[in-house]
């Protein structure tokens, strides 16, 4: 009796939570054949003898085929850190959140809170919006003294769909106290990189398919990239974590690039067009679907190339040390997506660590829930990272006292 007042109880709150924005807008379906033109020839000309979702299936099966050279790219020349006062960028028009915003902005004329770096480069795959171009990832360099005696550490951290600026950021200064470095990755379409006709970060997930496609390309070569810049920082042991949206870029990356040797996934599932169709957070997209008449299989097929299932085996062909986060009474990443990432993470007999929150995908960042969660992320990053360097420090002390008996 009571686990189910629980549930019901923890599903009405949930519901409340991610009913209580009122600029979610119902975008018609738009396939985007456009945005994925310049990679794969299936894109550029239309076939008579193809429907679009035929073509759009056949884009999506060529690309899974050449994910190599899609997550590929040229490091950035123009790594840059800039000085500037932090700003809340929200997402909803919420009175409060509205007002948060505006005392940020007020503190910031008035010198009351101090600037942060953040790291600024041109993101190697480019789009048409120049602001979204301009990678963003604010600097939390853990102070030297806590990195005394151990390999240089650092881990991107890139927060859910429609964050704002300051989410995440906590995570940050627990990881520097550490002698964790970590770049806060702002996702595409985000925060300062979003366009000014937005209220929200639509443009990362929406029923423009080839828009959604590339932009998750977008992200993954950033992470990537930031990788590059820490490691002209002296930077030798690297990790990641994603929560939600983030954690599906994060996957991708990690799937991609051997140096991310430790994965946080706060939220994850194995297929982008199952959480798109049955997720409440995208609602709107499916009802833009469902106008279309795709249905659920179809949707799941359109969004092969970033969907963490494509690239399974090859996130297992490396060793990691990874954690996965999920969420009993989660309506956005429903429960048995989640479930199914343990089941393929087990039959690649993938090292990882599971944990489990009582709540659903937005109460996770609720009291108590959210400090649940902290210490589940905070105490594996600082787990993984203290064996990831005792293994880097074991030869060469072997080495020392070697050398030392002859």
């Amino acid at each position: 009796m009571l686990s189910r007042l629980y549930a019901k109880w923890m599903y009405s709150w949930e519901t409340a939570l991610t009913t209580r924005d009122t600029n979610r807008i119902v975008r018609p379906l738009e396939w985007g054949f456009d945005w994925l033109q310049d990679f794969s020839p299936l894109a550029l000309a239309a076939n008579p003898h193809l429907s679009d979702y035929d073509r759009m299936t056949a884009v999506n099966a060529d690309i899974v085929a050449r994910a190599d050279e899609f997550y590929s790219y040229d490091t950035p020349t123009d790594f840059r850190l800039e000085r500037r006062h932090p700003q809340l960028y929200p997402t909803n028009v919420r009175p409060e959140t509205l007002q948060e915003d505006a005392e940020l902005r007020r503190q910031a004329e008035t010198g009351e809170i101090e600037a942060a770096d953040f790291l600024r480069f041109t993101s190697p795959i480019r789009t048409r919006y120049p602001e979204n171009d301009q990678v963003n990832a604010r600097w939390y360099p853990a102070h030297p003294e806590t990195q005394k005696g151990k390999p240089k550490q650092a881990i991107i951290v890139m927060p859910q769909w429609n964050a704002d600026a300051f989410s995440h950021n906590a995570l940050c200064t627990l990881f520097n106290s550490f002698g964790i470095s970590c770049l806060r990755l702002s996702k595409p379409y985000h925060d300062v990189r979003r366009p000014a006709e937005l209220e929200r970060s639509d443009y990362a997930v929406s029923a423009n398919v080839g828009r959604t496609t590339e932009a998750c390309r977008q992200a993954v070569v950033d992470i990537r990239s930031c990788i590059d810049w820490l490691e002209t920082q002296g930077y030798e042991q690297f990790g990641v974590l994603g929560t939600s949206l983030g954690s599906c870029y994060a996957f991708i990356a990690a799937a991609f690039d051997e140096r991310l040797q430790i994965c946080a996934f706060n939220h994850a599932s194995t297929w982008f067009g199952d959480v798109v169709w049955a997720g409440q957070s995208t609602r709107h997209i499916r009802a833009a679907f469902e106008q279309a008449s795709l249905t659920q299989d179809q949707v799941r097929d359109i969004f092969s190339i970033v969907s963490p299932m494509s690239y399974m085996d090859r996130f297992a062909a490396k060793p990691k040390r990874v954690l996965v986060v999920h969420a009993t009474y989660d309506l956005t990443f429903p429960l048995k997506y989640s479930l199914d990432v343990l089941t393929n993470f087990d039959a690649l007999k993938i090292d990882y660590v599971s944990k489990v929150l009582p709540c659903g995908h937005y109460t996770t960042g609720e009291t108590p829930y959210k400090y649940l969660d902290g210490w589940y992320l905070g105490s594996f990053i600082y787990q993984s990272f203290k064996r990831l360097a005792q293994t880097k420090t074991a030869p060469s002390l072997e080495s020392h006292v070697t050398a030392k008996a002859q």
